[in-house]
C-alpha cells in the first residue's frame, strides 16, 4: 500500500423524517478517505537489549545464569533491568519468562501446562528374588548382602539390590564392623510411601502373615518374623559410609579442616618448614 491510501467509506444518512406522510429518504453517500499507513498501528520497536536477550534464551538448550548472558551481550547493559522488563512482556504470553534458582528460561505458562502434559503408565515387575530381598531388608534391617544369601539360602545376583537401589525403596546404611566392611541397607520414606505405611513397625507380624495365607500352618520351630525398625540412626555394630562408597555420592561430603588464615600467621617463623 501506498504512503496514502484510497479507503472506501459507506456512508448512511438516516436524518430524513419519518411519517405516514412521508416517506423515508436512506441516502447512500460514497467517500474515498485517504488513509496513511502510519495511521495503521504499527508494532513499538523494541530496545535492542530486550531482543539480544530474548534470542539468547530462546537459542538456549538450557537456563542460562546472568554471568553467561553478559559474557554474550553487548558491553553496558543492564542484565538485571533488561531480565525484569522481558518478564513482565511475557507475563500474560503463552510462554513465560521465568528463574530457576539462579538461572533464566523460557517455560510453558502454568494454565496452559495440560496442553503439553502426556500421562504414561510404566509398569514395573519385580522379580521373585527382588520382591525376598525387599522383604528381608524390610524386616531385619540393618542388613547385608551376605546376610540376605543366608537367609534365602541362594545367592543373590548382583542386579538385584541395584533395581532396588534404582526404584528408591532401599538405600546403603552404613558399613558393618566386620571383615570386609560389608554395606548394610535399609527401607526409606519411597518404600513406606509406595506400600502406604506410616512406619516399618506397621509390617504385618506372623499372625497377620498366616491369616493372609502368605505363610504355611506348621512352620519350622523357632520361626519368628523379626520386629522391623527403621530408625535412621547408626547401631553399634555400624560405621558411617565413608565419601566414594558405591561411587553413587552416597556418603556426606568429607568436611576439610581448613587452618584459619590468622592461626596459620602466628605460627613461629620457621615451624612446619623442613
Amino acid at each position: 500500500m501506498s504512503a496514502a491510501a484510497k479507503k472506501l467509506v459507506i456512508v448512511h444518512n438516516d436524518d430524513a423524517p419519518a411519517s405516514p406522510e412521508q416517506t423515508i429518504e436512506v441516502l447512500e453517500t460514497v467517500e474515498f478517505v485517504e488513509v496513511s499507513e502510519e495511521s495503521v498501528g504499527e508494532p513499538a520497536p523494541r530496545a535492542d537489549e530486550l531482543r539480544l536477550l530474548e534470542a539468547l534464551l530462546f537459542a538456549a538448550g538450557e537456563p542460562l545464569d546472568e554471568a553467561a548472558m553478559l559474557r554474550a551481550l553487548p558491553d553496558g547493559i543492564d542484565i538485571k533491568g533488561a531480565l525484569a522488563r522481558l518478564k513482565a512482556e511475557y507475563a500474560t504470553r503463552g510462554v513465560n519468562l521465568v528463574k530457576i534458582g539462579r538461572k533464566w528460561t523460557f517455560r510453558t505458562a502454568d494454565d496452559l501446562s495440560w496442553l503439553l502434559t502426556k500421562e504414561v503408565t510404566e509398569t514395573r515387575k519385580l522379580s521373585r528374588a527382588a520382591i525376598e530381598t525387599l522383604a528381608i531388608v524390610a524386616y531385619h534391617q540393618p542388613v547385608t548382602r551376605a546376610e540376605i544369601e543366608e537367609i534365602r539360602g541362594v545367592a543373590t545376583a548382583a542386579g538385584t539390590l541395584d533395581v532396588l537401589l534404582k526404584t528408591g525403596w532401599i538405600r546403603p546404611r552404613g558399613r558393618r564392623k566386620s571383615p570386609g566392611r560389608p554395606i548394610t541397607y535399609g527401607t526409606n520414606e519411597a518404600f513406606l510411601s509406595h506400600f502406604g505405611l506410616e512406619e516399618v513397625a506397621d509390617l504385618p507380624g506372623l499372625d497377620e502373615l498366616k491369616g493372609a495365607g502368605l505363610l504355611e500352618g506348621n512352620m519350622p520351630s523357632g520361626f519368628h518374623v523379626p520386629m522391623p525398625s527403621d530408625d535412621a540412626s547408626l547401631r553399634d555394630d555400624e560405621d558411617p559410609l565413608e565419601p566414594g562408597d558405591l561411587d553413587l555420592g552416597l556418603a556426606p561430603a568429607p568436611e576439610l579442616d581448613l587452618e584459619p588464615p590468622q592461626a596459620a600467621a602466628e605460627k613461629p617463623e620457621g615451624e612446619g618448614e623442613k
